[in-house]
């Protein structure tokens, strides 16, 4: 059973969340929530992952990296000063079962009980841990236990679907106590977030992919191909909202408040604006841990003339990364190239737009503001995104050959 994927799987969450609303209801300390949380993802995985060698391949999952974080960060707390080899090898250690998962259509990797490799959730899962191993090297993470680490890592209402949290964010929720007040006020946000991700998977994706988008995968040309890139922006926005906005409920319910993913993604009025809106948790973790410290790391090195070109750089391999998290399949490599594209463009544009000063002497971005230049900017914007999401759905590049050797 999928999590979230049909109405009768929320007829199991019945199971953790009555009691989770009782005890927050009636006042409940951080420790309680801790068991709560780990009683309920274990029972919830049990109940979703499926084949008894997909709850092996989880479980291996886990103490590996619960190794990899507790013995980094055992490393780090003595060592002082990181040796940048051993710190490498334990993040690359930590994607590795990422990689192996994306590179299985390639090779047809097995599990010792002869299941292919690869859980739900595994992308998911891997940039939680992979985030806590950048955070500890920063010296932001000191102390991890065993039960707070299951807790975040495995986290039920986010396991599958997102979004993904930061390890001390998560933290602060879950070692919180809250008052009944504070509890009933989360609550009716969570019943709020289910209602809409059922109006927005259930209804909404539902209609979109039924009478509009179905429809359009049997004809061609350029005209069905138009009309399928905005029924598949649609369909995808409604599908992956409703999901994120089930997690962030359910999130609620356990006095978790698990980061927003979308925030009227549609309205951007350019393609800077659109990632801060779209997908936020992916984006700001790339932000954060991806192209902040390529472009800290090429200053402080010096690696170009030119910290305009480390930031262009930055941006290319940050989309590509993008683009690989979802898989190496061809579409997937040049939806992350695409958008390495947009946004080093907006950022070049942007820049010489700065140029000019205002008759106080400050620069501003663009001489022609109003609403007629934001309506403009949103529907350009819209519509690079949705080519963007047209070049992702594969239908472009359906007829290239040995799509996973791009």
């Amino acid at each position: 059973m999928t999590p979230y994927e049909t109405p009768v799987f929320f007829l199991w969450l019945l199971l953790p969340v009555l009691p989770a609303i009782i005890l927050g209801l009636t006042g409940y300390s951080g420790r309680l929530r801790r068991y709560l949380i780990l009683l309920s993802t274990a029972g919830i995985i049990y109940l979703t992952a499926g084949p008894t060698a997909t709850l092996v391949e989880i479980a291996a999952f886990f103490l590996f990296q619960w190794h990899l974080v507790r013995g980094y960060l055992t490393y780090h707390l003595s060592a002082g000063k990181d040796d940048n080899r051993i710190y490498y090898a334990v993040v690359f250690a930590a994607i590795l079962p990422l990689i192996a998962v994306k590179l299985n259509p390639l090779f047809h990797l097995q599990t010792l009980l002869n299941t292919p490799i690869g859980f739900l959730g595994i992308s998911y899962l891997t940039f939680r841990t992979v985030g806590m191993i950048l955070e500890t090297r920063d010296g932001l993470i000191k102390q991890v236990n065993f039960l707070d680490f299951f807790c975040f890592v495995l986290f039920f209402p986010t396991f599958s679907s997102g979004p993904i949290d930061r390890y001390r964010r998560f933290l602060d929720d879950l070692g919180k106590p809250l008052s009944t007040g504070e509890y009933a006020a989360g609550l009716a946000d969570g019943v709020e977030h289910v209602f809409t991700g059922f109006l927005y998977k259930f209804i909404l994706a539902y209609l979109v992919n039924r009478y509009w988008l179905a429809p359009l995968t049997q004809t061609h040309g350029f005209t069905a191909t138009v009309k399928y890139m905005y029924a598949y922006s649609a369909y995808l926005f409604f599908d992956f909202a409703g999901y994120t906005a089930f997690a962030v409920g359910v999130s609620y319910f356990l006095g978790i408040k698990s980061p927003e993913n979308f925030n009227r993604p549609f309205l951007a009025t350019n393609i800077k604006d659109f990632w801060n809106r779209w997908f936020m948790s992916l984006s700001f973790w790339l932000r954060d841990f991806v192209y902040m410290r390529f472009v800290l790391a090429s200053g402080k090195k010096k690696r170009f003339k030119s910290r305009y070109t480390a930031s262009y750089v930055a941006y290319f391999l940050t989309f590509l990364l993008m683009g690989i998290w979802h898989g190496i399949q061809t579409q997937y490599i040049l939806y992350g190239t695409y958008h390495g594209v947009l946004m080093s463009g907006y950022d070049f544009l942007e820049r010489k737009n700065r140029k000019p000063k205002d008759a106080q002497g400050r620069d501003y971005v663009c001489r022609g503001k109003g609403n007629f230049r934001d309506g403009l900017a949103i529907l350009v914007t819209a519509h690079l995104v949705m080519f963007g999401f047209l070049i992702f759905s594969g239908r472009l590049t359906a007829g290239v050959p040995n799509a996973y050797k791009f």
